[in-house]
């Protein structure tokens, strides 16, 4: 924190790995950098279990050198600097919690793999690694927190459990008991979990199919029943207009380049439907106050109600 950093709008983020962020919330990221807000990003871990895209770097694998968190460390920071980020963390350090990976049920849900290694971010002490997330939190003193529903999204273990960190690390920096050698408590006025409107991915996957293509997002159907990442419209109480800042938001995508491929689906969506789609991100309001627009539709400032 700085001296010419607004002392009234202050952002924390809460994320498994290197590119969630920029997915689930890198135009509402982008949209506070710019407006001179506070923006701090937590990442759990770096991301060493991830699928690699690029064939030329596929030796980086956790099977092989083992080396991909590292480089993922330099898309994070690229990505920061298109958004406007500066101030982006590891939690504990950069390699103290290690990617858990994931496997897949027979529903197509993410689920722990069948073997966990000790070191990683599923096998955690909750209690510690929350700690870690306090310490930041008092330093900070963010009064808008963003993170995973309690499902992480789609069911990775390392999003659920950054859901968990991110919820009990801000009970225990509110609490004046707790390690008073972090620092003074510190309440957090407004947490929100990320969301996808319902209504919004089955107009996309309609036009998708509309169009001719019947691979992206594959197996979703936009009428039938859609995977719990999708979120009832009726649940959702904030969006934030992105629309200056979806290129920014692209570009920093392009940057997680081993994660992101620039013709899957991500992109086939802005291809096919327009950069709208990404433009536009939702958000449950589960501590504090909705305050809706003068028209009555949803709220549409994380910080708004606030003093």
């Amino acid at each position: 924190m700085t001296a010419s950093t607004p002392p009234d709008r202050r952002l924390l983020l809460v994320h498994a790995h290197p590119d969630d962020e920029t997915i689930g919330n890198g135009a509402t990221m982008a949209k506070y950098a710019a407006d001179g807000a506070h923006v701090t990003l937590v990442t759990c871990t770096l991301g060493e279990e991830g699928e690699i895209l690029v064939g030329d770097l596929s030796h980086l694998a956790a099977d092989q050198e083992d080396t991909l968190g590292r480089h993922r460390v330099g898309e994070l920071t690229d990505a920061m600097q298109l958004l406007g980020v500066a101030d982006h963390r590891f939690l504990g350090g950069a390699g103290r919690y290690r990617d858990t990976g994931m496997a897949t049920d027979e529903r197509g849900f993410a689920i722990p793999p069948a073997d966990v290694r000790d070191d990683t971010f599923w096998r955690a002490d909750l209690t510690e690694a929350s700690t870690e997330l306090v310490r930041i939190i008092r330093e900070v003193r963010p009064q808008v927190l963003l993170t995973y529903d309690e499902v992480g999204g789609y069911g990775h273990p390392d999003h659920i459990q950054a859901h968990r960190v991110a919820m009990y690390g801000s009970v225990l920096a509110a609490a004046p008991s707790y390690r008073r050698d972090l620092g003074e408590p510190w309440d957090i006025s407004k947490v929100y979990w990320n969301s996808m409107s319902e209504s919004r991915m089955r107009e996309g996957l309609r036009q998708l199919r509309a169009g001719g293509d019947t691979t992206t997002f594959e197996g979703m159907d936009p009428e039938g029943q859609l995977p719990p990442f999708v979120t009832p419209d009726d649940l959702i109480t904030t969006e934030i207009d992105g629309d200056d800042h979806v290129d920014a938001k692209l570009k920093a995508m392009a940057a997680h380049a081993t994660q992101i491929s620039l013709d899957g689906p991500f992109f086939a969506l802005s291809n096919n439907i327009g950069n709208q789609v990404w433009a536009t991100e939702f958000y449950r309001l589960v501590k504090g106050t909705a305050v809706r627009s003068s028209n009555g539709d949803r709220e549409t400032d994380l910080f708004a109600g606030l003093g």
